[in-house]
């Protein structure tokens, strides 16, 4: 995380996240860290000092210090932190009121597992055993917190019922501005009546994980029911290379691209540039890129993991395709194509639904929360 100057390489989702939450909670923030060499593929190097808000650095592992809380009027504890269930016993015997916020089940962090470490058989039972340890920590963590903030309904279901105080909501980085404009859908709804290729789009991690490589399978089979269409890819990751042999048979069709900043760049993309979003992902995290793609004025086609499976369901917008049938997936798009007003409503519900839960409406539910439990007594 640090590069020995001083600076650091920071997420930069995290470092937007943490603006907010100094903009918005109308008082001093600090944000305690650990050290890690792990990867940051979308960071960037910060000076900590233009940071506007405190950032306290523990060495790997250390303990949370009483110390770092002193002056705290409420806390949120990420249940992604090792230790989890030590950092809440602290906070609590700190008289500190806190939150656990959490967005993974065990079910999601085993399926991570496996893909991650199928070929290892020692290393899977060593991480399945650490898996299990953590997620009863987590669990023990929410039992004493004073409430717990769930990102998507696999999260809420999950631990929801642990405490009286569960509130669900829906990350994303879509502000009001960012939102598709009502000129942007008629373009592009009249582009679609006039029966012009359909323009598909996938952004993210390029990676086992994020099922990007049923991306080349899936414009096969839309080659076989002879559906004209295009697909543009924007991401890094080990899966690049092996993408771009799969995708050279589809010529200008497919293409595939280095990742762009999501405001400035991928943001207008979409608005403008796509119609549909397609996701290969099979996992059951929240995944963000949903309700961004609707807020983008996009239409959804992917599988029915339990996030997306739900969030079809409640927004009534998208399709959904059995798990890892790509032939499938194809068939909800083809149908798209044969019935381009079905499309055109699907990204129109799409984005009345992401209007709805914008980032700063979702941000201040949150907000609220923690300011509630701030303003009480303490026990």
């Amino acid at each position: 995380m640090s590069d020995g100057s001083g600076e650091l390489k920071l997420d930069t989702k995290f470092v937007e996240g943490m603006h907010t939450h100094a903009s918005d909670w109308g008082g001093p923030v600090r944000c305690v860290l650990w050290r890690s060499n792990a990867d940051i593929p979308f960071g960037k190097v910060h000076d900590p000092a233009t940071l506007p808000f405190e950032l306290v650095i523990l060495d790997k592992g250390a303990p949370l210090s009483s110390r770092a809380l002193d002056g705290v009027a409420a806390a949120m504890l990420s249940a992604d932190m090792q230790g989890i269930s030590d950092m809440a016993d602290t906070v609590k015997a700190a008289n500190v009121p806190f939150v656990v916020t959490i967005e993974y089940t065990l079910a999601t962090r085993f399926r991570i597992l496996w893909l991650e470490k199928r070929q290892n058989p020692l290393r899977l039972l060593r991480s399945g055993i650490w898996l299990m340890n953590h997620e009863r920590g987590i669990r023990k963590a929410i039992s004493r917190a004073d409430g717990v903030q769930c990102n998507g309904y696999p999260a809420y279901d999950s631990y929801a019922p642990l405490t009286g105080n569960a509130l669900l909501y829906l990350d994303n980085r879509m502000t009001p501005k960012l939102l598709a404009d009502d000129a942007e859908m008629e373009t592009r709804a009249s582009r679609l009546r006039a029966g012009a290729p359909l323009r598909l789009i996938h952004s993210g991690r390029l990676e086992a994980l994020k099922g990007s490589q049923d991306l080349p399978g899936l414009m096969q089979a839309l080659r076989d029911l002879r559906v004209d269409a295009t697909l543009d890819v924007y991401g890094a990751g080990r899966l690049v290379e092996t993408l771009q042999k799969a995708f050279a048979p589809f010529g200008e069709r497919v293409r595939l691209h280095a990742p762009v900043d999501f405001e400035t760049e991928l943001v207008p993309i979409n608005r403008n540039h796509a119609d549909i979003f397609v996701s290969c992902h099979r996992q059951q995290d929240p995944s963000c890129t949903y309700l961004e793609a609707m807020g983008c004025g996009i239409a959804v086609a992917g599988y029915a993991n339990q996030m997306w499976q739900r969030l079809q369901a409640t927004s009534g917008a998208g399709r959904v395709a059995p798990l890892a049938d790509v032939t499938q997936l194809a068939r909800s798009i083809a149908a798209w194509d044969k019935d381009r007003e079905a499309l055109i409503s699907d990204c129109q519900r799409g984005l009345d639904f992401a209007r709805q839960h914008d980032f700063p409406s979702e941000f201040m539910k949150r907000m609220e929360q923690v300011r509630a439990l701030s303003a009480a007594p303490l026990p």
